[in-house]
């Protein structure tokens, strides 16, 4: 008798889940549930989309589902899942049916987070996450009656939006209630550059600024602030963040702000996986569990899902917290965690307008920032993993030339090439 699987969620990490099962010879069948029409795509991309510089081809970085199931043989299934029953290996429908499975896989990705604020429903209020999204926003532009905006949330979809209203000359303010851009990402000293560029391209910031309410007046919206404070616009974008969806998840599987997994992706149910922005893997950092929700993470945990569900033994150390995006003529690129204490190293190539933050403890950079140095990301990226998995040497030689083709300042380069002092305070 065939294997059967379950995929519950069928985004990034669901295709390259079952992507991985049959090119690993996965022969089972492969039942796949997913809430949406949209074949799976990058959130990312549904600001590209509006902004028409990829048409709806575009957002399809898979093909279409049905070149999907050709590819990687996958039935879909348009009933939603309530539940997955951990103990009997069964999802449950919305209709009440049970269907047994002998693995299942949950996939369910993240939904964009609204605060319960009034009005945060209302008219022109909208969020970013899904092709809906990006469809609504579309059509709301394109009707031309849409003169200013206001993005809620500084983060890295929310500054896309103000790129996008920036470029079609619609008055933005980008409005957070954490004291800078990015909160999670960006050190104060790149957060304020980054601010500062803004301003001067006409960008009005509104930060420290706790949402209390959305409302309707004059046939304007108003975001009105705890300060007592209001911004009257024409368009609200809700870009505050995400939430995992772990509903799916009965009372046996183990949850904290996401679904717990180990390196296998198993979680602590048996035959019963996780992957993707629903699921917490291992913070290379800390060793502890955690949401890293990025494309690279989510396809990185699929595939090791997928092999260990067609039996090849595959496991997925973790990944740090980083990310990397471009927006108005500027590249932000960050590494590790930006509550990070230790000695903190600035560096600037006034020539090329790029800036460089590095903090160390104990010898090993435990947060890296760097704006306008995009080419030396994969480098910079690659040499601290190696640290955080204990390799004591600092950059090759090769490495250290295609730093300095890049801009790269030679003093931070020089840091990055010591080795770890040890216990004597000498170099190994």
């Amino acid at each position: 008798m065939k294997q059967k699987t379950a995929v519950v969620g069928f985004g990034c990490a669901g295709y390259h889940a079952v992507k991985a099962m049959r090119e690993h010879g996965y022969q089972g069948e492969i039942d796949v549930y997913t809430d949406t029409a949209w074949t799976p795509g990058n959130p990312m991309l549904t600001t590209y989309y509006i902004y028409g510089k990829i048409g709806r081809e575009g957002t399809r970085p898979f093909g279409t589902i049905g070149e999907i199931q050709k590819k990687y043989p996958i039935h879909i299934e348009s009933v939603m899942v309530k539940k997955v029953l951990s103990e009997e290996k069964a999802v449950l429908t919305d209709g009440g049916e049970k269907r047994f499975y002998d693995q299942i896989l949950i996939a369910t990705g993240a939904r964009a987070f609204v605060p319960p604020v009034p009005g945060a429903g209302g008219r022109n209020v909208y969020s970013m996450r899904t092709m809906d999204d990006a469809m609504l926003v579309k059509e709301a532009l394109e009707a031309g009656t849409i003169r200013s905006a206001v993005v809620v949330g500084a983060s890295m979809v929310g500054i896309k939006l103000v790129e996008l209203f920036h470029a079609k000359g619609i008055k933005c303010t980008l409005a957070d209630m954490a004291a800078g851009i990015f909160p999670v990402s960006a050190v104060p000293r790149i957060a304020d550059e980054i601010e500062q560029r803004l301003k001067n391209m006409g960008v009005d910031l509104a930060f420290s600024k706790a949402l209390q309410s959305i409302e309707d007046r004059n046939g304007m919206k108003q975001v009105v602030f705890a300060d007592g404070k209001s911004i009257s616009c024409d368009m609200v974008m809700m870009c505050i963040g995400t939430r995992a969806n772990t509903q799916v998840a009965d009372g046996k599987i183990m949850v904290n702000r996401g679904i717990v997994a180990d390196t296998s992706m198993r979680t602590n149910m048996p035959d019963i996986y996780c992957a993707g922005d629903c699921c917490e893997g291992v913070n290379l950092q800390t060793g502890q569990t955690q949401i890293i929700g990025i494309w690279d993470n989510a396809a990185r945990q699929g595939r090791t899902a997928g092999a260990n569900m067609a039996g090849v033994k595959t496991v997925y150390p973790g990944n740090l917290l980083h990310n990397i995006t471009h927006f108005m003529g500027m590249d932000f690129i960050g590494y590790g965690d930006v509550k990070s204490e230790g000695e903190e190293f600035v560096y600037e190539n006034k020539e090329k307008g790029q800036k460089f933050v590095v903090i160390v403890k104990d010898g090993v950079p435990v947060c890296m920032n760097f704006l306008d140095s995009y080419g030396a990301s994969g480098v910079l990226k690659s040499y601290m993993l190696g640290k955080l998995a204990g390799r004591k040497e600092g950059l090759s030689p090769v490495a250290r030339v295609r730093m300095i083709r890049e801009g790269v300042p030679e003093k931070l380069i020089d840091l990055l090439m010591k080795e770890k002092e040890n216990d004597n305070g000498e170099s190994n």
